[in-house]
């Protein structure tokens, strides 16, 4: 099961998440047929976006997050809402790249340092809000550490993990994220980059003791709210529908004469939707 833990830590002054998503990354390298580093790449980004999803308001409200670096991966696309209903993909799943020089999965070639992260909200206002950041590493975790300090001048100490095993699932997955709050003291934000220098095997973390196991042993016995995030891909027939209405009779018409249906695959999910001249006919 996916879990998310939000609690108060350091008298108040500081907010953890601990976050478990290896059953996330699981359905992501079933549906995608990740390679490893792929799977690390798209895993933090799913693990990071989880959290950021669980800060959203109201269900309905939704979050968009692309990553894009100039490595083979290509660009990475999360969405998820306040339902923490989340989906994504990497443009490139099978890349695989040889192993960094301490054995590490390597995230940051496969992202590459040069690029950009994009977060968009979109919380029933008008127009959305949308914050941007350079890369800095494409590892992921310090690229959010990043914009958060400067998109959104908000202190956070982040630590991403995903583990792959030989037969190529994930095995364990996840992130620990400290934020302060506004009268945090300076001490207490010393202390929350020091817990996070020590989470350098997180995924291994997180497969042996679980998200609960992670916060007791770093933080002791704090309160919590627990989340279940999934991965769940929100398209239908009938969005899609809406898509194919919105295009207009005349262009569909003109893709069904050259190609004889209407296909429409989906990114999050790779179902594909085909509609006959006969489907085509019913919706006009």
């Amino acid at each position: 099961m996916n879990k998310l833990l939000k609690g108060l830590i350091f008298d108040g002054q500081m907010s953890v998440s601990v976050l478990e998503t290896t059953d996330m990354v699981n359905e992501a390298i079933k549906i995608h047929k990740l390679s490893p580093v792929c799977s690390a790449a798209l895993g933090r980004t799913l693990t990071v976006c989880t959290f950021m999803s669980s800060n959203l308001k109201n269900k309905t409200d939704k979050l968009s997050v692309t990553v894009s670096g100039d490595g083979p991966g290509g660009k990475i696309t999360v969405c998820g809402n306040g339902d923490l209903a989340m989906r994504g993909y990497i443009d490139n799943p099978t890349v695989d790249l040889p192993l960094r020089a301490d054995g590490k999965l390597d995230v940051g070639g496969c992202v590459g340092k040069n690029g950009r992260l994009t977060v968009t909200r979109s919380m029933g206002l008008k127009d959305p809000y949308s914050g941007s950041a350079r890369l800095v590493t494409g590892e992921i975790a310090e690229d959010f550490t990043s914009y958060y300090a400067l998109s959104e001048q908000q202190p956070t100490a982040i630590a991403l993990g995903v583990k792959i095993g030989k037969d190529l699932t994930c095995v364990g997955a996840g992130g620990v994220i400290i934020q302060a709050l506004p009268f945090a003291e300076e001490e207490n934000l010393v202390k929350a980059e020091k817990i996070i220098g020590k989470l350098k095997n997180l995924s291994t973390q997180i497969e042996e003791k679980g998200a609960e196991g992670v916060l007791k042993e770093y933080f002791g016995d704090v309160e919590y709210t627990l989340l279940k995030p999934e991965y769940k891909c929100l398209c239908s027939r009938d969005f899609i529908e809406k898509v194919l209405i919105s295009l207009g009779k005349d262009e569909i018409d003109d893709i069904i004469k050259t190609e004889g249906c209407v296909k429409v695959g989906c990114q999050f999910c790779e179902k594909e939707y085909v509609f006959t001249k006969e489907d085509a006919e019913k919706l006009f």
